[in-house]
This record gives C-alpha cells, structure tokens and sequence, in this order.
C-alpha cells in the first residue's frame, strides 16, 4: 500500500467535525464545504424515492439545514463508519419523519445553508439512467462521480499553477485512455515528442491515483480502509 501524504493529516472528518462545532464562522464554512460535495448525490437519492424536483430541492435543503440546527454533526463519531454511509441513513431518517417531510422548511436561522439551482438540479438528474439503478445505488455513483470530479479539479489547479494548463487540457482524456493514437494526436498538437507526452501522462495518472487515494483517506477512519473503499469506488461507477 502506498503512503498517505503528509497533506492529508487534515481529514475529511476533521472538516465534518468542524462543521458541527458550532455557528462559527469556520464551522459554517466547513458545513458549506460538505453541502458541495454532498448535496447532489442526495437530491439524486430523493428523487429516485419519487419526490417531485420542488419537493427533493426543498427536502436536500432542509435535510442539510437540519443537521445543523440540531447539532447532529458535533455527535458524529468517526469510528461508527464511512461518513457517506452515515450521510445517507440519516437522510432515511430525515425523509421516514412525515412532519420534516410535509413541512419541508429551510432551517438555520432563516437562511438558507444550501442554494440549489433547480435548472442546473434537474438538468443533470435527467442524465441519470432511468433503469436498474435503486435510490442507494444512483447515490453511490453520484458520490463517487463527485469524488472523481473533486480530484481532476485539484489536478488542474496543481497543473495551472505549474503553468500547464493548455497540456493538462490535452492530457485530461488520458487519465482513462492509453490509445497510442492519443499520444500521437497530442504530441502534434503541443510540439512535444511522443516519448515526453506519455512520460507527463503517466506522470499526471500517478498524481491522479494519489490525490484519488487521499481524498478517500478524508473519508475513513483507518488507511487500511482506502483499498476497500477504491473498489467500492469502481463498482459504484459500473
């Protein structure tokens, strides 16, 4: 098994822990923080449980109001499991309880924790498949779409930085493909040799695995776990 990096000493449940801290300033940010990661997966939930798209805007956003209003967070222990796992039964819980469900209210102080764009909401749910997918298995797969979106996005900051992004662009397709025809089309394309192309796109499928790698170490208690929760990661995808 590969080392965690030291970057990863933060965890993800450092910043779920954070977020039930309080209404500090920093604890709303971590709460904002997690509502971005995890709002969608769970609006998708909502609606394959056939609540209307008003009604799953609503319910994802007085779920998240909830936890914060009733300090669920502050409570969360990290050895009672992976945090999406928790993140989904408590949302079963919030959805069984018909007064939460009918009053569907936005919580917190008479703001709104969570701004959904219906349009953009609806737009991507209408992508979803419409066959063979439960309401615990499309979450999966939107969790672990998200999870994949997250790390691409902190390898292209890591590459614009680096003041590579016209090649991270060129490169980004390769994560998945191998094609030598790639490679070929590529190194024409940036005025580099083939050679050095597939050098920076193996380069740039490390980084991505140990980004990948440290993202999910956010999300468990034990780096034993990691492994695991990877093949979870593909199966969900499948």
């Amino acid at each position: 098994m590969e080392p965690l990096p030291q970057r990863f000493a933060t965890t993800r449940w450092s910043l779920i822990l954070a977020a039930g801290t309080g209404h500090a300033p920093e604890a709303r940010e971590a709460l904002a923080t997690l509502c971005g990661l995890y709002w969608y997966p769970l609006y998708a939930f909502v609606r394959r449980r056939g609540h209307t798209a008003e009604e799953a805007r609503d319910l994802t956003q007085g779920f998240f109001a909830r936890l914060l209003e009733r300090d669920d967070l502050a409570t969360l222990d990290p050895r009672r499991g992976r945090f999406r796992a928790w993140l989904l039964t408590a949302l079963k819980h919030y959805l069984s309880n018909e007064r939460d469900r009918l009053q569907a209210v936005k919580r917190g102080g008479g703001e709104s924790l969570l701004s959904i764009d219906g349009e953009e909401a609806e737009s991507t749910y209408g992508l979803e498949p419409s066959h063979d997918l439960t309401p615990e298995r499309l979450f999966e797969r939107r969790w672990a779409l998200a999870l994949l979106q997250r790390v691409t996005a902190l390898l292209r900051a890591e590459w614009v930085q680096a003041g590579r992004e016209s090649l991270f662009e060129k490169l980004k397709g390769c994560l998945m493909d191998r094609t030598e025809s790639s490679y070929q089309h590529i190194a024409h394309d940036v005025g580099m040799s083939e050679g050095a192309v597939k050098v920076a796109a193996h380069r740039m499928r490390s980084r991505f695995r140990e980004l990948l790698r440290g993202e999910i170490a956010q999300t468990v208690e034990h780096p034993h776990e990691i492994d695991g929760e990877l093949r979870h990661l593909l199966a969900a995808l499948g």
